[in-house]
């Protein structure tokens, strides 16, 4: 009589996990070399090629002074009248004087110590408001 060798085949339930580091680590390559990164788009500031210093009337100059609190002073040409306001009102405020004098110019100035993010946020209000004619000044005073 013939003794039938007959081998179980056995059924593994688990999951061969010898490769899962480098497949883990393919996919990571994968995705760090496909993935692109958005650019930082700055400020659009054109600047003046060469030129001398214009004189401008007082008058044709609305002075906006940021303070290190993140409020902002207002000051129409010589007037000694100060409004303080929001950084978000500076487009309302720009909007109703640039209608009432076409020539006015922005004088964005800035304490030293003031975060460099209260002054983008002015200038994105004139931004938002049309302004064309903005002038950077640090503030001495």
């Amino acid at each position: 009589m013939a003794i039938l060798d007959k081998k179980k085949s056995k059924v593994n339930d688990e999951v061969p996990s010898a490769s899962m580091a480098d497949i883990a680590f393919l996919l990571l390559i994968f995705f760090l070399v496909t993935t692109t990164f958005p650019k930082n788009k700055g400020l659009a500031i054109v600047l003046p090629e060469e030129g001398g210093e214009i004189e401008i009337s007082p008058r044709n100059i609305l002075h906006i002074i940021i303070r290190p609190d993140g409020l902002v002073d207002v000051k129409r040409g010589e007037s000694p009248q100060v409004q303080t306001v929001s950084p978000n009102d500076i487009e309302g405020i720009w909007r109703q004087d640039v209608s009432e004098n076409p020539n006015l110019i922005a004088a964005v100035k800035t304490h030293g110590p003031t975060p460099y993010r209260f002054m983008i946020d002015v200038l994105d209000a004139l931004h938002t408001a049309n302004a064309e004619r903005i002038s950077l000044q640090l503030f001495e005073g």
